[in-house]
């Protein structure tokens, strides 16, 4: 059976987190050429060993996304190398305020995730695209999240930045499909076994786990677990398949859209 992503080259930044490193995973059993970025040198090591394990060719750089100039630099030398790159993934984690209300939320705490996220989803996307597309149709895969349509106190910056990465994925479909470039948002929900694999959203929820007085774990089942129609959350290796489909040309209709996987939390 044919491989759904063999001979392509896929660019993961944020690789070396655990949903960048489950995606990689996926990517690699399908026969993508991978190369992982992301600041933490250790972690990204420790991604690339897993990747390689699912039978995958794995690069890896050491990059700070918000730095303009090496992002354009280290996807000039990744197309120079590969030929081009035929899929990108956006998975970069921004540590942010979830629980603070708007009378004591201070500038730079709103500010933290809104230029955060979209400064990195800008940045790749305008690294990445001279090197897309035309004849090797392309693929650019964004993370959201439900606070992009939730209506719940204490998460103005978390849900402010959602909403602009959802609108950024329409806008740059439209820009980019002469190019025979799709853009696809992937919005899960909190993802279950994300914590326990090493992911900044432990930070997120301990506080509002412990004034539960229980342990993550506990805590993401039961509340936000309980809300979702499934009654679950997402796990990280359905996060990972769901990004696998939408970069394999089984999606290649799919376009200017940000993929549901919340597990029923919201209803389009």
């Amino acid at each position: 059976m044919t491989r759904t992503l063999e001979g392509k080259v896929a660019v993961i930044y944020g690789g070396s987190g655990s949903i960048g490193g489950a995606v990689a995973r996926c990517f690699a059993r399908e026969g993508a050429h991978l190369f992982l970025a992301s600041r933490s040198r250790s972690r990204l090591e420790a991604a690339a060993a897993n990747t390689a394990l699912a039978g995958g060719v794995v690069e890896i750089a050491e990059l700070d996304v918000m730095d303009a100039d090496a992002v354009e630099g280290h996807a000039q030398a990744i197309a120079k190398l590969a030929g081009g790159i035929d899929i990108v993934l956006n998975a970069v984690s921004i540590q942010h305020d979830q629980g603070t209300m708007l009378d004591n939320l201070s500038p730079e705490e709103f500010l933290r995730p809104v230029t955060g996220f979209l400064l990195a989803q800008f940045l790749t996307t305008k690294a990445v695209v001279p090197h897309m597309g035309r004849v090797r149709p392309g693929v650019i895969l964004s993370l959201s999240e439900p606070g992009a349509r939730l209506a719940m106190p204490g998460i103005l910056g978390h849900a402010s930045a959602a909403a602009a990465k959802e609108a950024m994925v329409r806008v740059l479909a439209a820009e980019l499909a002469p190019k025979l470039i799709r853009v696809i948002g992937i919005r899960p929900h909190a993802i279950a076994d994300a914590p326990a694999a090493g992911s900044f959203t432990a930070d997120v929820f301990a506080p509002l786990a412990a004034r539960a007085g229980q342990d993550i774990s506990a805590f993401l089942s039961g509340g936000p677990g309980q809300s979702t129609l499934l009654k679950r959350l997402p796990l990280l290796a359905e996060v990972a398949e769901t990004a696998t489909f939408l970069a394999s040309d089984r999606s290649g209709v799919m376009t200017g859209t940000t993929v549901n996987i919340t597990g029923g939390a919201l209803v389009d």
